[in-house]
């Protein structure tokens, strides 16, 4: 576990040594603000609107987190799909055009150990950038009365799906030493995660629901509405397992050519 952390350790302070982890947090809490405090704007000119037409029924239905959680969950779910890849594109393929991919592997490490270190000083990061965007609901709790267990299944459901994606993007970073090369690799591995129950009417009954299971986007969207299923965290888990178990034979793979 100490080989762990001295990876991981290692991995978060080269974040914050280069202007990524900078540029990367500022963009995405500048992004999470504008799509957060125009949602409320629009969600304040709707209460507005049907307060004056005195319409109790509508006024019922307009909640804090249908019109302005969720939507804005849905969107920082789309601006990862764009950033981990940048933040996770030089996990493994630095370490190959630096040379220093040879060390690692004759170290007295255990591969299991360079793949869990790599993530996990991705994922704090991530977690980081995740945990800052919690300033938006607690400005809603402290004006408004949104609904906690709702905000809180959604944004697990954010940090799990931002989780898979840091996987996903170590994964393809151990394929080659080319960073834009992983990026972009990574970049279309979780477009295609995320559009691809977008076929699923049309696919047949059987073809349909395998679609929609494996697609990363309609799991995130049952957490989002504050139902978190076991089935939820079933998918999501395998997902990092699997990208991780897949990691750990493309590393070992390398180690013995």
């Amino acid at each position: 576990m100490r080989n762990v952390l001295t990876i991981a350790g290692r991995e978060i302070r080269s974040y914050f040594v280069s202007p990524i982890a900078y540029v990367v947090l500022t963009g995405f809490l500048l992004l999470g603000g504008w799509f957060f405090f125009n949602l409320l704007a629009r969600f304040n000119f709707l209460l507005t609107i049907y307060s004056a037409q005195q319409n109790p029924q509508v006024l019922q239905r307009l909640n804090l987190n249908e019109f302005v959680i969720a939507p804005l969950l849905h969107n920082l779910s789309v601006v990862l799909v764009i950033l981990v890849p940048v933040i996770t594109m030089r996990t493994l393929a630095e370490e190959k055009r630096t040379g220093t991919y040879e060390l690692l592997l004759t170290s007295p490490l255990r591969i299991s150990e360079i793949v869990l270190g790599k993530f996990l000083g991705s994922f704090v990061f991530v977690a980081l950038m995740v945990a800052l965007t919690g300033v938006y609901p607690l400005i809603l709790m402290l004006y408004g009365n949104p609904e906690t267990g709702v905000i809180l299944g959604g944004f697990l459901g954010l940090l799990l799906l931002a989780t898979c994606f840091v996987a996903v993007g170590i994964l393809t970073s151990s394929f080659t030493e080319n960073q834009i090369i992983a990026a972009v690799t990574c970049l279309v591995s979780l477009l295609l995660l995320y559009i691809i129950a977008w076929p699923a009417e049309n696919a047949g009954e059987t073809m349909g629901a395998l679609l929609r299971y494996v697609s990363l986007t309609e799991h995130f969207a049952q957490m989002v509405k504050g139902v978190v299923d076991s089935k939820d965290l079933v998918y999501f888990a395998t997902v990092i397992v699997l990208a991780l178990f897949l990691t750990h034979r493309s590393v070992e793979s390398i180690r013995w050519r």
